[in-house]
């Protein structure tokens, strides 16, 4: 037997130990996928020298732009999906069979399995893409490195700032490659944006203004119904309260629309963390607090009709100030990022470019070799390359964890309804028992399963 099986029959028989209920999980070994060792002809690498994938939630996302890039990328194989809905585990099946069938592969058919636990299981996967709904996000990636596995996990990380710390500290201890999936970083005029203002083009930075687009709104009180034949819903509620089945809960059957459940709170907070979380990393990046967060919050927000299915903000103004004096504003009205600072200002639009600088000479400013250069590439392409180098990410789990925060710092602050100091390195609010016990949300109850 070789020393790469025994490796990865070592990090099965952790993980099927800790699924059994072990007291904790061991750090796995050290194993670097063969992708990383050698290549085939042409440059090329072979089958066996691909890092293997396991793709966790074939929703939407998935489908359209998480599969496509690992089946397109020379240095990846996709050997296994999972999805708790087998119509479209189903079709995610077929997706990767016919992209590698059509592109002369090895005709090995791709595992279609209806329980994550069982493809991190499995020996022969390096890395995982996690693309479930939110309220799985942290506890299937804490699963995955606890196997051995390096992840790829969809933003936001988690449902609250407690969770993120745990996840942020389990990857560090477990030697794991993270990347946070936001694809923002690599998106040019985000990125010549925050190059700018690093480089001290706008002057001393003052103010930080993001914003998100309007796509939450209220929903009246849905009847129960059957579940569909298709779905485990035990295993779709996972880990969050249970609740009766009805279909804007969920998602679309047979198809990939936007789903129900990004307007429930026990899967997801809204938009203020989720686009939050894309915008919110520019203004982090381009501040350079992408490791630590502010140090005073405050806000307000709008919520729907109380008694509704669908719970979450559907506008919000938050405010933040930060231990150098740059304060920040966040709220519900287009996707944008814009620096201020004491000699101009530049505003980044999403899919738009840079929308709009003073002065206008900064759009054709040019950053010398001598001055900071922020790295630009696709963010998956950074996940596959830190898996190759074990390298860090540029959006690791940290990175991912503090601006998540920066998300659920706001959110706390418009529920208590006041202005809350928080405390960046040990994550507490200052003399505030209740905001303190909002780091922790009571969503996790028992899996019934």
């Amino acid at each position: 037997m070789t020393k790469r099986r025994k490796a990865d029959g070592m990090r099965r028989r952790e993980f099927l130990a800790q699924a059994a209920g072990a007291a904790a999980a061991v750090a796995a070994p050290l194993v670097v996928p063969a992708s990383a060792l050698g290549a085939g002809r042409g440059g090329k690498p072979a089958p066996s020298e691909r890092i293997t994938i396991g793709m966790i939630g074939m929703g939407r996302q998935a489908t359209y732009a998480n599969i496509p890039f690992f089946l397109n990328n020379p240095q990846t194989q996709v050997l296994a999906v999972n999805d708790v809905d087998r119509w479209r585990l189903d079709n995610a099946v077929k997706q990767v069979d016919s992209h590698y069938a059509k592109s002369g592969g090895s005709g090995k058919s791709c595992a279609g399995l209806g329980d994550y636990r069982e493809l991190l299981a499995r020996g022969d996967i390096d890395a995982v893409m996690i693309s479930t709904p939110d309220h799985w996000h942290v506890v299937q990636a804490l699963d995955a490195v606890r196997a051995g596995k390096d992840v790829c996990c969809e933003k936001p990380l988690t449902l609250s700032i407690a969770e993120g710390r745990l996840l942020a500290d389990t990857v560090k201890q477990q030697g794991r490659v993270f990347r946070t999936d936001s694809e923002f970083r690599s998106q040019w005029y985000f990125h010549r944006a925050c190059e700018l203002v690093r480089n001290g083009r706008i002057g001393k930075l003052v103010r930080i203004r993001t914003g998100v687009p309007r796509g939450d709104i209220g929903c009246q009180p849905q009847p129960i119904m059957p579940v569909p034949e298709e779905l485990n819903y035990d295993l779709w509620l996972g880990p969050a309260p249970v609740a009766p089945y009805t279909l804007n809960r969920v998602h679309p059957r047979h198809g990939y629309g936007r789903p129900g459940w990004m307007r429930v709170r026990d899967y997801c907070d809204g938009m203020i963390c989720n686009w939050g979380t894309h915008l919110n990393d520019i203004a982090q990046w381009g501040h350079g607090t992408d490791r630590t967060g502010p140090v005073e919050v405050e806000g307000t927000g709008q919520w729907p009709t109380e008694g509704g299915l669908w719970n979450v903000l559907i506008g919000f103004d938050v405010r933040y100030r930060f231990a150098d004096g740059v304060e920040m504003e966040y709220s519900i009205s287009h996707p944008h990022v814009r620096f201020e600072g004491t000699e101009g200002f530049i505003q980044a639009d999403y899919g738009k470019g840079l929308a709009d600088a003073h002065p206008r000479s900064l759009l054709k400013e040019t950053i010398g070799s001598h001055e900071l250069h922020l790295p630009l590439m696709p963010e998956k392409t950074d996940f596959v390359q830190a898996i190759q180098t074990r390298g860090q990410t540029l959006a690791d789990a940290e990175i991912g964890h503090r601006t998540n925060s920066l998300c659920h710092l706001g959110h706390i602050a418009i529920l208590t309804g006041r202005k809350l100091r928080w405390d960046p390195q040990a994550e507490r609010f200052a003399n505030d028992d209740e905001a303190n016990r909002m780091l922790t949300r009571p969503l996790r109850s028992p899996w019934r399963f």
